[in-house]
């Protein structure tokens, strides 16, 4: 009698996502206020800007430091009269879109090369891990500005430079989750029936290995989004005219003392965004964790 080898449907790969997995995740009620944050910030700055007056670069000179809630201008206006509320929903399309992509990019780095480490181990993996361990002996911070100042600034490139510095942590998790991973019952028969090593490390042990991974992911948005938000504070990011919250913040420096809500109100987001995210990171941290009971 013949053995044919199966292996487990794209469903039970997604099994994590399971009923109770998503009851545990509901009942984390700071997670549940994170999503709910997030997905209004996200419809606000998708949709948002088309409702308003103004666009981000439009000027009212005669209503230059015009206080929220003046006229048309919800949010009120900046030193050269541009509306606060059509900048900061353009700024937060960007800042959001850096922090995602950022977070694919860095995380699909990190997953490869975590893999790789555990799964093979010895020199292979040693190499690997003193590898990640030479780039975290770095701030990442420092990182970021050294790249940032020797490469002309652009939403692209600030992904990218955001991307190659955030890439560590994720791997160092990955490669502690393969490492137990690879030693248990459903990897060795994978084995015994000739799968692959490229089988087994994408097909049978990232797929077990996903909550970690995707908890990892969600707080590298909020990291790269306060990333974003420094290096274009600091001048390094994102140049106006074109927005983001960063550079917004730096504009609004000089004027704390008369139109304070130019740094209040981009602050407030920047902490709404990173706060919203960590909660939903832990809520994802619990949820998966079958031995967690929230309350």
């Amino acid at each position: 009698m013949s053995t044919v080898a199966t292996y487990p449907s794209f469903s039970g790969r997604l099994a994590w996502f399971s009923n109770p997995t998503l009851a545990r995740f509901m009942r984390h009620k700071l997670a549940v206020l994170g999503v709910v944050m997030i997905t209004l910030l996200v419809l606000a700055c998708v949709f948002g800007p088309y409702l308003l007056h103004y666009t981000d670069l439009s000027i009212d000179i005669r209503n230059r430091f015009s206080p929220p809630l003046t006229g048309n201008h919800y949010l009120g206006t900046d030193a050269l009269g541009r509306d606060t509320a059509a900048r900061l929903l353009n700024a937060g399309r960007i800042s959001l879109t850096v922090g995602f992509f950022a977070m694919l990019i860095s995380t699909l780095i990190g997953t490869l090369i975590g893999v790789v480490a555990g799964y093979y181990r010895g020199w292979i993996g040693a190499a690997l891990m003193r590898f990640v361990d030479a780039f975290l002996s770095f701030p990442s911070v420092f990182l970021v500005l050294v790249l940032a100042a020797f490469i002309k600034p652009s939403p692209t490139m600030i992904t990218l430079i955001i991307a190659v510095t955030s890439w560590m942590e994720i791997s160092r998790i990955v490669e502690a989750e393969i490492r137990s991973l690879r030693e248990r019952d459903f990897t060795l028969a994978a084995r015994m029936v000739g799968a692959s090593h490229r089988w087994i490390m994408f097909r049978e042990l990232v797929p077990n290995a996903i909550g970690p991974i995707i908890v990892a992911a969600t707080l590298t948005i909020a990291n790269a989004i306060l990333l974003e938000a420094y290096i274009s504070f600091l001048g390094y990011g994102i140049q106006p005219p074109l927005p983001s919250w960063g550079n917004m913040l730096n504009a609004a420096q000089q004027y704390l003392g008369n139109a304070p809500w130019l740094a209040i109100i981009p602050g407030l987001a920047i902490t709404l965004a990173v706060t919203s995210f960590n909660f939903i990171g832990d809520g994802l941290r619990d949820a998966l964790d079958g031995r967690s009971d929230l309350k």
